[in-house]
């Protein structure tokens, strides 16, 4: 294998490698909106549940 060769081939597999670490980039701010996305979501439902539980105790209390 002459030197041409091996820069070649040093140059493709570089050029591999890029090509998926951009991919894996990109993967990763998918993954990460969907992640903010459902903590959002998280977020929400803790806020309903405290008010339910607050609401809920009112109300016994406001029962007994």
């Amino acid at each position: 294998m002459g030197v041409t060769d091996k820069v070649w081939g040093a140059l493709t597999a570089m050029i591999k490698m890029e090509d998926k670490v951009n991919r894996q980039a990109d993967a990763m701010k998918v993954q990460q909106a969907k992640i903010e996305d459902l903590t959002g979501r998280v977020i929400r439902l803790e806020a309903q549940l405290e008010l339910l539980t607050g609401a809920a105790m009112v109300k016994k209390i406001k029962g007994d």
